[in-house]
């Protein structure tokens, strides 16, 4: 099964280009990768009516993110995560206690 590869992770800092919600900005907070979909803080809010339940015994109108087409958003900013992500790579790779060592191996003399 292949990845698709999408221009936004989550983490990242988006604005909306196009559609209903163009000009507003939030974090990406899902990824819906199969259906080329994104979820952003703030951005088309949706009511969703709860039924009664034993966690709300009167129900409620509970407002959630909408999804909106991956196409309609651009990355303003990446997540910082990917920085420190790849400094932490980097410093891991290489400890200072572990240089390389010496090679043993002699070298040929010079012999006349």
């Amino acid at each position: 099964m292949n990845r698709i590869k999408l221009h936004v992770r989550k983490g990242d800092q988006v604005e909306v280009i196009s559609g209903n919600f163009r000009g507003s900005t939030g974090k990406v907070l899902e990824v819906l990768a199969r259906k080329e979909r994104v979820l952003i803080e703030g951005v088309r809010m949706i009511k969703k009516h709860m039924r009664k339940s034993q966690d709300n015994p009167q129900g409620k109108i509970a407002e959630r993110e909408g999804p909106i087409h991956i196409s309609n958003v651009k990355v303003v900013e990446r997540a910082e995560r990917d920085a420190k992500a790849k400094g932490a790579k980097k410093s891991a790779d290489k400890p200072a206690a572990a240089k390389k060592a010496p090679s043993r191996r002699k070298k040929p003399t010079e012999e006349a």
